[in-house]
């Protein structure tokens, strides 16, 4: 069911992808409040970058808020009654809920019920909110759909996004609030996050540093432009998730519902293995990486494979920017953005 929107909240406005997001509705004429609380999980200065090519935008608002302060929350939803809510602020990073658990707990659960709350007491008309591909957690069949079940979590931070999936199908239940989850499958792009392979790679071989190749290389990642999800999600918010009538008890599906609830992946559908990844780096530089090979870290998978048959039959797209073009224009990005010759 399509739904019509022109006042839109996006959480995490400053951060990589709720920055290409709110980039993407303002040009389409969309009027966009952000919400950030600008935290200094990776520089700061690159989120304030972000949102000085934003906040010139007539129809762009920034509220610097965190998703834990409720009455916070609660008087700015009740103020614009949004028509739909794109949550994309989290604590994000597999490695890092390893040392700092209590930062997951607070952002993704607390902070997620928080909008949840918001969306029932305001009639927001549809949730989309981010979950990750890290939910398949021990998962081996291969491509991951949202069709099969992901009760095995590998990290904390992959919990607190499967966590976010069963709360915004229990409100979806109690109040019928349509929700969407998103899975990402290892967004990369210009204006990218300092803690990903693409950005840490690029700065450590422009600075002759070595890299740290895990899994000795063998990792597999569906790498997805940052420009093909904002397209997924645009899509997305532009159709309400309804009931599945085939949906059965007996039998349950957990990519759908008969609550108004959806989960979609959003992935390139082609695993590249990280030597790969590597070595086109290597190209768009012109230089050569030291590599330090080192074992599979706790927390990571060897390996994600995005089955997107469900986003091409309901929204009509497939991401499909190859490698070679995203990375170049992150390595673009990053000689600009950093003064690099």
């Amino acid at each position: 069911m399509a739904v019509e929107f022109d006042n839109v909240v996006v959480t995490g406005a400053a951060g990589f992808i709720g920055f290409h997001l709110c980039q993407r509705l303002l040009k389409d004429g969309v009027r966009v409040t952000g919400i950030d609380n600008l935290n200094p999980y990776y520089d700061v200065r690159l989120k304030e970058a972000r949102l000085e090519n934003i906040l010139p935008d007539p129809n762009f608002t920034l509220a610097k808020l965190d998703l834990t302060d409720r009455s916070g929350l609660e008087k700015l939803f009740h103020n614009h009654r949004f028509d739909v809510v794109v949550n994309l602020a989290a604590q994000a990073g597999v490695r890092y809920s390893l040392e700092n658990p209590h930062a997951y707990v607070d952002s993704n659960l607390v902070g997620f019920v928080n909008i949840l709350e918001c969306c029932r007491h305001t009639d927001v008309k549809h949730l989309v909110f981010a979950s990750s591909s890290s939910v398949y957690g021990a998962n081996t069949k291969m491509p991951f759909s949202v069709h099969h079940n992901v009760d095995h979590p590998v990290s904390l931070y992959a919990a607190t996004k499967k966590a976010n999936e069963l709360m915004a199908h229990t409100y979806s239940h109690l109040y019928g609030l349509s929700c969407t989850g998103l899975r990402f499958f290892t967004v990369y792009g210009p204006w990218g996050r300092p803690d990903m392979a693409l950005f840490m790679f690029t700065k450590a071989i422009l600075e002759n540093k070595p890299i740290r190749v895990f899994n000795h290389g063998k990792m597999q990642r569906d790498f997805t432009y940052i420009d093909d999800i904002v397209e997924g999600v645009v899509r997305v918010m532009g159709r309400l998730a309804t009931p599945n009538p085939g949906w059965r008890g007996d039998d349950p599906d957990p990519g759908s519902s008969y609550a108004p609830y959806k989960i979609y992946n959003i992935g390139n559908n082609n695993p590249v293995e990280l030597l790969e990844f590597i070595g086109v780096i290597e190209k768009a530089l012109g230089l050569k990486a030291q590599k330090e090979f080192l074992d599979l870290q706790p927390g990571d998978v060897p390996a994600t494979y995005a089955d997107v048959d469900d986003l091409i039959a309901d929204v009509g797209f497939k991401p499909e920017t190859p490698i070679a073009t995203g990375i170049r224009k992150f390595v673009e990005w990053y000689r600009e953005y950093y003064a690099v010759a």
